[in-house]
């Protein structure tokens, strides 16, 4: 890969072990250096400069501090656990306008951050007894004080993937996607398939075509809200397209040059292309060289 995917490549050192050792990670929480992410919900706030804002850390904030990781310096690095009632939109896009403040890094760290605190307020729950739960392991679990079962964060692979047919690929565009733009076609993957197969399913549920030869290309964490986008290309020897019109307003094949053009932005271009943060950017970048 030429540079690294959007919401990759986070600098600090997750600190694992500090995760299960109560003892240091409470060294670490009264730790005079520590910093503390400040977020508005699950939405990062800039700081004075753009990037993202630390804190040190509130003693008379009650919430539960759940570890990012140490820089190079040793200092420890938290976010709150968000306060029970408060605004969470894990599926909000605001945040995007506020995106390109970020370097790759820290764009990551925050991804990273933002699926961590939407898991917590979304397992408030024992889902085998429906006890509260609390948090443990630094942050990186809850554990049911009634049945004592212990849950862990999750992320939903998402395969999102090329079709390939006579030197053109597939995009679509959903209803809800501002005009002109389309983007590589994408699906949840389902219990009991595999990468190759949820690929061939989705492409054809959704544009009625049959695939083989898939590859992997790359993947990509995705934090709306807590997705591993699994990039694909495959080959279709049959461009006849059927839309599942729920899923796909519309969908077209397009050639090299016309993914250029939209890459570049060209007024000309057929379609409006992913944003840089997006896998289905580098996906189109890739193959179109």
């Amino acid at each position: 890969m030429p540079l690294p995917l959007g919401f990759t490549g986070a600098w600090l050192d997750r600190a694992d072990q500090l995760r299960s050792d109560t003892a240091r990670f409470a060294a670490a929480a009264a730790d005079p250096r520590a910093r503390c992410l400040a977020l508005d919900g699950i939405d990062f706030v800039p700081g004075e400069g753009g990037g993202l804002r630390w804190e040190a850390l509130d003693l008379a904030d009650d919430r539960a501090l759940l570890l990012l990781g140490l820089d190079d310096g040793g200092i420890p690095h938290f976010v709150r656990e968000a306060a029970p009632g408060g605004r969470i939109d894990a599926r909000s896009r605001t945040v995007m306008r506020l995106l390109p403040l970020l370097s790759g890094p820290e764009a990551a760290l925050y991804g990273g951050a933002r699926s961590l605190v939407d898991w917590h307020a979304r397992h408030r729950f024992c889902a085998v007894c429906g006890t509260p739960t609390d948090v443990f392991r630094a942050g990186w679990g809850r554990r049911c004080g009634s049945c004592n079962a212990e849950h862990f964060p999750r992320v939903d692979p998402v395969v999102i993937m090329l079709a390939e047919c006579d030197g053109r690929v597939l995009v679509g565009r959903q209803g809800g996607f501002p005009p002109g733009f389309f983007s590589a076609l994408a699906g949840f993957v389902e219990p009991g398939e595999s990468l190759e197969e949820a690929v061939a399913r989705e492409l054809f549920e959704e544009a009625g075509i049959r695939v083989a030869d898939v590859t992997y290309v790359a993947s990509q964490p995705w934090p709306f809200p807590s997705s591993l986008m699994i990039g694909c290309r495959a080959v279709t020897s049959d461009p006849a397209l059927t839309l599942d019109t729920t899923e796909i307003e519309a969908a077209m094949w397009v050639d090299k040059a016309e993914v250029r053009a939209a890459l570049a932005g060209d007024m000309g271009a057929p379609f409006l292309a992913p944003p840089p943060l997006a896998i289905a950017r580098y996906l189109l970048e890739d193959w179109a060289g």
